[in-house]
């Protein structure tokens, strides 16, 4: 009797340690900037303009069993928006479009991951913030992949895509010049930290 006792005991802690062994660690990444990009375009009358932001910073919470539990937040500095038109980027930075001087950073922070386009591909539910207005938006996310960098540096690589609508924000500026839509793609390679 007592050895059977000691037998389901084994078992049982057995089971508990490849129950405990199965369970993904949640991998921490953080956005390499240099390797990185946060581009958008809009109409222009006939045409678009383009855009990046060279100031930003981020990290990924990344569980690699299952995707779906990975976590993004980020934050772009506005006064680093650059299209190429000194005047015009400091236009950007006026209250008509996003009002830097009183909301200097745009943010965005996930609440939902699924797995809606597919293998290695996902919608990716969040909130974004910018001039103080917080809406919810979709990506569209792809993973790239993972792998070894430089220097034993293992890292991650991701593509988003989406359309903003910038009025959603209070930014009005240009119209109907400028069109309201902004498409926006975001690449980025991060490090594991």
């Amino acid at each position: 009797m007592k050895t059977s006792l000691l037998s389901i005991g084994a078992i049982l802690l057995a089971s508990f340690g490849i129950t405990a062994n199965a369970q993904a660690e949640v991998e921490s990444y953080k956005i390499d900037t240099a390797h990185s990009s946060v581009k958008f375009s809009i109409r222009h009358f006939v045409a678009k303009t383009t855009g990046n932001f060279s100031d930003f910073e981020g990290t990924l919470k990344i569980d690699r069993d299952d995707l779906t539990n990975s976590k993004v937040e980020a934050t772009i500095k506005i006064p680093s928006v650059d299209t190429d038109s000194d005047k015009r980027d400091a236009h950007l930075q006026e209250d008509d479009y996003f009002g830097a001087d009183k909301h200097p950073l745009m943010t965005f922070k996930s609440t939902k991951w699924s797995e809606a386009l597919g293998e290695n591909k996902f919608k990716v539910v969040g909130d974004l913030t910018i001039r103080g207005v917080t809406k919810e938006v979709v990506l569209d996310v792809e993973l790239l992949g993972f792998g070894e960098g430089m220097r034993g540096a293992y890292l991650s690589g991701w593509e988003a895509t989406t359309t903003l609508d910038r009025t959603e924000w209070g930014i009005t500026g240009g119209q109907p010049a400028v069109g309201d839509e902004v498409d926006v793609t975001i690449n980025i390679e991060a490090i594991r930290q």
